[in-house]
């Protein structure tokens, strides 16, 4: 029997510096420009922390440090006419230095935004929850 959905398993920075939130544009599977926060998916052998650190470098040109674990989203979608049930684990993160320049592949901009302007600018519920735990956790 064919399963009704497909796993897949992400990890992402919540990078703050100074109070402001590193922000990516992508194009999502829809074709519409959001904004979202750095993350991506697992590749073999590593674990979740490494993967969010391999990420964010990735996407953003920022090499960062890992303060602690800051929670899980989970979420469903459809890609290709399959529905994708994905589990994100967030860290949060503090910049080290730029090391390089975000993917110009995958993302159109990166940016630092205060929360009040990520809290407008974040596309997606998953990303408005973390902004919200990240106001009410005091780490800014």
């Amino acid at each position: 029997m064919k399963k009704a959905f497909v796993t897949e398993v992400s990890a992402g920075g919540v990078v703050l510096k100074e109070g402001r939130l590193l922000t990516v544009q992508v194009q999502n599977l829809l074709g519409d420009v959001v904004w979202t926060l750095p993350k991506g998916h697992l590749e073999k052998g590593e674990t979740a922390a490494q993967a969010a650190l391999r990420e964010v470098e990735e996407e953003t040109g920022w090499a960062c440090r890992v303060k602690r674990p800051f929670g899980r989203a989970h979420y469903f979608f459809m890609r290709n006419g399959r529905r994708v049930s994905k589990t994100v684990h967030w860290f949060l993160m503090e910049p080290l230095k730029k090391t390089g320049e975000s993917d110009p592949e995958e993302i159109l901009k990166t940016g630092w935004a205060s929360l009040a302007t990520a809290g407008k600018r974040l596309t997606y519920p998953s990303d408005r929850e973390i902004l919200k735990r990240l106001s009410k956790s005091g780490n800014r």
